[in-house]
């Protein structure tokens, strides 16, 4: 690992304002999603849109659906072929930065106020779908990402456990500093393995 992968990332905006909201200590969106996921859940139960057992159900699937959009969007988004200018200027911008300083813990997370209009897209989408459903699959997609934000946090700013989550750390560094085309999933290695990515 190089010197320059520990320091802060070289601003990526010469306005401001736009240069301020790319930095974000991880701890506030992981709160504010776990906890939106939750009065998700809580909402739909307490209004009798959703049974106990439905919510159980909806919220693992919702859990489990993030992971393979977390799996998808790092991997065809994120690590798309910068084949053009546009793209090489958005997987550097939104990801590139992450690699070359994985270091940097305020840059870790997406900005609150870019997850929060994605965030209420998704929900939105899985509203027209599946109408009051979406309460317990929606607060498990968001408690998804929190999960997921957690996990990146920690896996970047401490040591490696001695337990069985070791995988999580060894998995995500391999992504970093030896193979960037394999082990795209960073809160689970699950989809690596359906989709053949695994290193």
């Amino acid at each position: 690992m190089s010197l320059a992968q520990n320091k802060k990332a070289k601003t990526l905006f010469e306005n401001p304002i736009l240069e301020k909201l790319t930095h974000t200590h991880a701890a506030v969106p992981i709160s504010m999603y776990a906890i939106i996921g939750s009065i998700l859940v809580i909402y739909g139960v307490y209004n009798q849109f959703l049974g106990t057992i439905q919510a159980i159900g909806l919220y693992c699937l919702g859990v489990l659906f993030f992971t393979f959009i977390e799996y998808a969007m790092h991997r065809f988004v994120f690590h798309m072929e910068p084949d053009t200018e546009l793209k090489k200027n958005i997987t550097h911008k939104f990801h590139g930065v992450h690699h070359d300083f994985p270091k940097d813990k305020s840059r870790l997370a997406m900005p609150p106020v870019v997850s929060l209009f994605l965030s209420a897209a998704f929900f939105g989408l899985f509203y027209y779908l599946m109408g009051d459903y979406a309460y317990g699959f929606g607060g498990g997609f968001l408690t998804g990402y929190a999960m997921y934000l957690g996990v990146h946090y920690i896996v970047h700013a401490y040591r490696p456990p001695k337990n069985f989550l070791k995988i999580l750390w060894i998995h995500h560094g391999i992504h970093h500093y030896k193979t960037d085309d394999k082990a795209f999933g960073v809160s689970s290695p699950l989809w690596d393995v359906i989709f053949r990515t695994m290193p």
